[in-house]
C-alpha cells in the first residue's frame, strides 16, 4: 500500500512538473506570471516600499509626477504611489477571492450536474442557462446599490454571479468523464458515487475552470474598479478602483490622478489574461500548435 501510494505521488509530481514546463514555455504565461508577481510583492511589502502612508496628507497639494512624488499628489496632498501600492492589496484581494468563490460554487454544481445526469442534469442547466442570460455587471450593479458597498460584500456578489460560467465548463467534463474505464472500474469495484465525484471526476475536469478562473480574477478586479468609478465602491478602503473615481473630477488639470490608477487596473487585467492563456495552452495540447 505504501509503495503504491508512492508511485501515486511521484506520478503527481511528474505531471505538475510537465505542466510547469509547459506553461512556462508561452510567452503570455510569463508575461502575466511576472506581473502578476510584481503586484504581489507590491500588495506584501506595501509599508515598506510605500513612502507614506496611504492617507498621509502633505502640503504638496495636486503636485504632478517627481522625484519627491513618484506618481504625484492628489486634492489633499496624498501620495499617488503609496495610495496604488497600498490599493493593490485590495484590488487584488477582490480578484482572488471573488473567482475563487466562483470556481468552488461552480465546480461543485457543474460536477454534481454532469456526473449524476438526468432531471438533476436538466434542472441545473435550465438556471445555468437563465443566470447566463442575466448581464452579471448589471445584475452585481443593483444588488450593490440595493444592499451596500462594503469590499467584503462585493467581493461575494461578484463570486455569487460569475458561477454559471465555470458550472457549464465542468458540466462538460464530468459528462465526458463519467464515461471513461477508470470511473467504470471505479464503479465496479463498490466505490461510493461521493468518491467517485470527488476523488475522480473533478480533479480530472477542473483544469479548464481553473484557465477560465485566472480571467474571472481580472474581471472580478475590473468589475470592483467600475463599481468605484460610479461612486459605488467601500468607501472606506483604498482600491485603484476608488482612486479613479477621485481623481474624476480633477482630471483636467491633473489627469495623473485617474491615468496611473487606471493604469495599473489595464495591467492586472492584462496579467490575469496572459495567465488564462498560459493555462488554456498547458492543458489543452490543441492550443499548442497556435503558439
Amino acid at each position: 500500500m505504501v509503495v503504491e501510494n508512492q508511485i501515486s505521488l511521484s506520478r503527481r509530481e511528474n505531471k505538475l512538473l510537465k505542466y510547469a514546463r509547459s506553461y512556462f514555455s508561452s510567452v503570455k504565461g510569463i508575461i502575466g506570471f511576472s506581473l502578476l508577481l510584481l503586484f504581489i510583492f507590491m500588495a506584501i511589502f506595501a509599508p515598506v516600499i510605500a513612502p507614506y502612508s496611504p492617507d498621509e496628507m502633505t502640503d504638496d497639494v495636486l503636485k504632478p509626477p517627481s522625484a519627491k512624488h513618484l506618481f504625484g499628489t492628489d486634492h489633499l496632498g496624498r501620495d499617488i504611489y503609496s495610495r496604488v501600492v497600498f490599493g493593490s492589496r485590495i484590488s487584488l484581494s477582490v480578484g482572488f477571492v471573488a473567482a475563487g468563490l466562483s470556481a468552488v460554487i461552480g465546480v461543485l454544481i457543474g460536477s454534481f450536474s454532469g456526473f449524476y445526469g438526468g432531471i438533476t442534469d436538466d434542472i441545473v442547466s435550465k438556471i445555468v442557462d437563465t443566470f447566463l442570460m442575466i448581464p452579471s455587471f448589471f445584475l452585481i450593479l443593483i444588488i450593490v446599490s440595493i444592499f451596500g458597498s462594503n469590499i467584503l460584500y462585493i467581493m461575494f456578489v461578484i463570486g455569487l454571479t460569475t458561477w454559471p460560467g465555470n458550472a457549464r465548463l465542468m458540466r462538460a467534463q464530468a459528462l465526458s468523464i463519467r464515461e471513461r474505464t477508470f470511473i467504470m472500474v471505479a464503479r465496479s469495484t463498490g466505490e461510493s458515487r461521493i468518491r467517485i465525484l470527488f476523488g475522480h471526476v473533478i480533479p480530472n475536469g477542473v483544469f479548464p475552470v481553473i484557465a477560465n478562473s485566472a480571467l474571472q480574477m481580472g474581471g472580478a478586479i475590473l468589475t470592483e474598479a467600475s463599481l468605484s468609478f460610479l461612486g459605488l465602491g467601500d468607501p472606506n478602503l483604498t482600491s485603484w478602483g476608488k482612486l479613479i473615481f477621485q481623481g474624476r473630477p480633477y482630471m483636467t488639470f491633473a489627469p495623473w490622478m485617474i491615468i496611473i490608477p487606471g493604469i495599473f487596473v489595464v495591467l492586472a487585467v492584462l496579467a490575469f489574461s496572459f495567465i488564462g492563456d498560459g493555462l488554456q495552452f498547458t492543458f489543452n495540447p490543441k492550443n499548442r500548435k497556435g503558439e
